[in-house]
């Protein structure tokens, strides 16, 4: 299978849930769905955003409210080397928390890159399950957000992630 089919099938599993942006597509809501364009190395991005508010017994009694979004990168190659990896993630976490302030009612902004590539190097490979960001906005009073990262090699259909990257499993390797 062929990386760039892979990536539109990860990407399908997407849809239901998040605002997608593909290439050539022009901006999604004036900018306000949470890009107006496609960061250059990425093949694709989307953006999830709820928000959530507790009231007791009346709406003018509002107890809480709290917004949390998700912004995923996916990003396609032909090989992928240590480099690479390394440049892709930078530019997926700088580019997944730009534009962002931290407020309170705010739970959690967080970052996920898929990467679908004929060929990852060894090293390469092994690096992604040890790759970690996180951040705290005021010791979390105005939430925090974390990094998922999910690989697929589509000459062996191997899969690895990151810690938190696990959660993409089932969706990774359904293809």
């Amino acid at each position: 299978m062929k990386s760039s089919d892979a990536a539109q099938k990860i990407l399908k599993s997407f849809e239901r849930y998040y605002t997608i942006k593909r290439p050539g597509e022009d901006s999604v809501d004036g900018g306000q769905g949470g890009f107006s364009s496609i960061t250059k190395p990425f093949f694709a991005e989307a953006v999830f955003k709820s928000h959530t508010e507790q009231y007791f017994l009346v709406k003018s009694a509002k107890l809480s409210e709290s917004d949390s979004a998700e912004r995923v990168f996916f990003y396609v190659s032909e090989n992928l080397d240590m480099k690479t990896l390394l440049e892709i993630v930078a530019a997926a976490w700088r580019e997944g928390l730009s534009g962002f302030v931290p407020y309170f009612g705010h739970r959690n902004t967080d970052v996920t890159l898929v990467i679908v590539s004929d060929r990852i190097e060894g090293d390469a490979f092994d690096a992604i399950r040890k790759i970690k960001h996180s951040k705290s906005y005021m010791m979390t009073l105005k939430g925090w957000s974390d990094f998922r990262l999910a690989a697929l090699e589509t000459s062996t259909m191997r899969a690895t992630y990151n810690r938190l990257g696990k959660s993409l499993k089932k969706t990774v390797e359904a293809i």
